[in-house]
């Protein structure tokens, strides 16, 4: 195989070819339909995905919620 010695990474194959590529033509697509947000471990551990981790925080909201109108 022969490797061209201008690519900056030798692990990139040669048909990895970005030369026309395009920096950031979906990033602004992508980041307005999206909102990432990390859970530490220990609580990722409890929820198996984003369903399960948006009903507990529903359930959250509505207790805080009748709290609100109690006091």
């Amino acid at each position: 195989m022969k490797t061209r010695p201008d690519r900056a990474d030798p692990d990139l194959l040669d048909e990895y070819d970005f030369a026309q590529g395009e920096r950031g033509r979906y990033a602004r697509r992508y980041a307005n339909g999206t909102n990432l947000i990390l859970l530490a471990p220990d609580v990722a551990e409890r929820f198996p995905d984003s369903e399960s981790v948006n009903a507990a925080l529903r359930f959250l909201i509505e207790i805080a919620r009748r709290a609100e109108k109690q006091s």
